[in-house]
């Protein structure tokens, strides 16, 4: 799941950013409504972190740009408004969720959760292929019933290899589901982390590889 911060707190945007990457999620993040409607330019986003009083672009005009987009990702609007007025007011900007400032943490990653299953493209809330059943809102993955002990970017590796199964993902389309735009695409990290996600998943693999082509998760016994 790819998520965009735009918070011009960058303390905020920061810690905001850092939690969810340790939950598993590709997170980019802007300071600006300028720099966020740029980066929505680039790239696919399931969710939007929206905050509501930015500079540039006001997030409430940036919310109606999301929603005009074709394929649009879901809002999240952050304000540190809470009145119920406030909040119809974000929801009929377009926003698909609303939460005021302060909030507690577990609850705005529920609620990413919940907005990406809403999205029209979404996958189901468990993906299951080869023996393996991911569910990413509990943040829970089993092989044959095994528990997996998985990193982050691993559990994220495997959502995304299964959200696709049994087709193939290249090695570039996983850097811009897994990673965020830090990542080096001249690096082999996507490599590497199969080849951890491959131990950890035990023999005989359902990861199988193409040269020139990408990964995909098959049943080895089918």
């Amino acid at each position: 799941m790819r998520i965009l911060v735009v918070e011009d707190a960058r303390a905020l945007a920061d810690v905001l950013a850092e939690g969810l990457r340790d939950r598993g999620m590709a997170v980019d993040t802007a300071h600006d409504g300028l720099a966020a409607a740029a980066k929505l330019d680039l790239n696919a986003y399931d969710v939007v972190v929206l905050d509501r009083d930015l500079p540039g672009i006001h997030g409430d005009t940036l919310c109606h740009m999301i929603t005009e987009r074709d394929d649009r990702p879901m809002v999240l609007m952050l304000t540190a408004a809470g009145s119920p007025g406030d909040r119809v007011s974000g929801l009929t900007l377009g926003a698909d969720d609303y939460l005021a400032k302060p909030f507690h943490f577990p609850e705005l990653v529920l609620r990413i959760h919940a907005l990406a299953r809403r999205r029209p493209s979404a996958r189901p809330r468990t993906l299951r292929a080869a023996g393996i059943e991911l569910d990413a809102a509990r943040h829970v993955a089993t092989r044959d019933g095994r528990p997996l002990d998985l990193s982050p970017k691993e559990f994220a590796l495997l959502e995304a290899l299964l959200s696709v199964a049994p087709a193939f993902l290249s090695a570039e389309a996983l850097l811009e589901r897994v990673w965020d735009e830090n990542a080096d695409p001249f690096t082999n990290t996507v490599t590497v982390t199969v080849g951890r996600l491959r131990r950890k998943l035990g023999d005989p693999s359902p990861i199988t590889t193409r040269p020139g082509v990408g990964y995909r998760i098959t049943d080895p016994a089918g």
